[in-house]
């Protein structure tokens, strides 16, 4: 060995040492047998593998004397060798670690997936029913992943329908293909395998009373069954895969709110919402109800100069208040299209946090006066670079085009507020109040955060916190284009006949060489 490799033998000794002290120190603090005692003590036999190879001389004198010296080099360092490739292979077989080189992480679950299997009340196990004649291969990838993120609380079982019919039987499955999620008594089969409805699947096993939102209708507010840009039928199909039912409500007609509301949403009325009405809907709060109010600026409604009962009852009983106003945003490529530059610390908007969601002719909501028995909070600030613009008549002139400039002596100078959630837990009364609606239609919903504000609004407003709202990943088309003719032949030319040639020829000028010196 050479004496100046040799002279750093004693540091792997030393580290032995060390490792040695720290290992009985943790067994007497912990007495258990766990990752840090096994780590500790394999770091023991790699600081002695270390100093066997560097100085195997001092080793081998000290096991068997001077005269296996040189005869037992090979086997000495043999064994530190397959040493310390035990000691690695141990420690990576007890603790597995997976990298997703792809540039979209496809074989990476969405964080929302991996929190949802780390919430799972109770283990759940997929029976996964494919017969021979379908290609199982990417529901098996993707149901690894779920079992390998959901450390111990999900597995999977492949069941063949054909050879096991009676189990196919229990289970319902009339598709070849069908994935049956179990969790207890609770099953929920998903069709169509995919990440967003494997996990949408494992949402609606967590969420047991299926809670009912009301979509109030009867002021020209958003649709729900519709599939037009300004629609809200992606909010609905969205909700319904979380297991809510989604209905609507006119109570100009019913004159009533069902005993079974959870949620009333009013999004986006193109007109003002009535006194009687206003009046079912304070009764509804009162008896412990929760109301989302999506409203926006009267100058892009038909409220004219008309009074808004809702406003009023938000301001005088609530203290938020809907400014009659629209924000311009300068950091936006639009001056009316409002960016969110931050979020309150709220659980609506706690995974939101560094996410961009924007607004559409939004106005603002301010928190008017304080109340000591509901508490409220900011929930999406614009920049410093907007504000609220209250000269509406003059955006109303169709003669000139209107001069857009803050005026801070009557304009509500940024950052504006766009959205504020207001709780009284003592009535169990939750509400939330927006300037805008239009985010959260069939046009915006998926463009970054947006749609996930919605869900959230919806569930923390339905005591629902701890279901997540799905982000599906966007998957990436590649093609691969055929090279040249030409690129062909090189690579043709270099790996059968340069390599392997070059190989044979080095073997034939060796053969050649021991030859002629024989």
């Amino acid at each position: 060995m050479n004496p100046k490799i040799r002279r750093f033998a004693p540091i792997g000794l030393y580290f032995a040492v060390i490792a040695a002290i720290v290992s009985i120190g943790l067994y007497v603090v912990q007495r258990e047998w766990n990752l840090y005692l096994q780590i500790s003590l394999g770091c023991i036999l790699i600081g002695l593998a270390l100093f066997t190879i560097l100085d195997p001389d001092k080793v081998r004198i000290a096991l068997t004397g001077r005269q296996a010296r040189y005869g037992s080099n090979a086997l000495v360092l043999s064994l530190a060798f397959i040493g310390i490739l035990v000691v690695i292979n141990y420690l990576a077989y007890k603790n597995t670690k997976r990298w997703d080189l792809t540039e979209e992480k496809q074989n990476t679950l969405a964080q929302e997936t991996i929190d949802t299997l780390s919430k799972l009340p109770q283990n759940v196990k997929a029976l996964a029913f494919f017969t021979s004649r379908t290609n199982s291969t990417s529901a098996k990838n993707l149901l690894d992943q779920y079992k390998y993120y959901g450390k111990g609380r999900f597995d999977y079982e492949f069941i063949d329908p054909e050879k096991d019919p009676v189990a196919a039987k229990n289970a319902n499955i009339t598709v070849d293909g069908t994935i049956v999620m179990q969790m207890g008594d609770r099953k929920d089969p998903v069709k169509y395998v995919s990440e967003q409805e494997l996990t949408a699947s494992l949402v609606r096993l967590m969420n047991q009373d299926s809670p009912k939102i009301y979509f109030l209708t009867g002021h020209g507010e958003k649709n729900l069954t519709e599939s037009g840009d300004e629609s809200y039928s992606r909010v609905k199909s969205t909700l319904e895969s979380k297991n809510y039912q989604v209905e609507s409500l006119n109570l100009l007609a019913s004159k009533a709110i069902p005993e079974d509301a959870r949620v009333i949403v009013i999004a986006g009325p193109q007109k003002p919402v009535s006194k009687d009405e206003v009046e079912l809907l304070k009764t509804y709060l009162d008896d412990g109800g929760a109301l989302v109010v999506m409203e926006e600026p009267t100058v892009v409604t038909k409220f004219d100069n008309e009074p808004d009962p809702l406003a009023d009852y938000l301001k005088d009983s609530w203290g938020i208040e809907l400014g009659n106003d629209i924000v311009v945003d300068n950091s936006s490529q639009n001056a009316f299209l409002a960016v969110a530059n931050s979020y309150g610390n709220q659980s609506i908007t706690e995974k939101l946090q560094g996410m961009v969601t924007f607004y559409w002719t939004a106005r603002s909501v301010r928190i008017s006066e304080e109340t000591s028995d509901i508490t409220r909070q900011n929930l999406v600030l614009t920049s410093r670079q907007s504000w609220a613009e209250t000269d509406l008549e003059a955006l109303q002139n169709e003669e000139q085009q209107p001069q857009i400039s803050a005026d801070p002596s009557v304009d509500y100078m940024g950052p504006v507020t766009l959205a504020v959630a207001a709780e009284n837990t003592e009535k169990k009364q939750r509400l939330v109040v927006f300037g805008d609606s239009d985010f959260a239609n069939n046009s915006f919903f998926s463009q970054y955060g947006n749609g996930d504000l919605f869900i959230n609004t919806i569930d923390w407003a339905s005591y629902q916190e701890t279901l997540i709202n799905l982000t599906p990943k966007n998957t990436v088309n590649r093609i691969m284009l055929s090279p040249k003719k030409y690129t062909l032949g090189l690579i043709l030319l270099g790996s059968v006949f340069l390599l392997p040639g070059s190989v044979i020829l080095g073997g034939i000028l060796v053969w050649f060489q021991r030859r002629r010196r024989g």
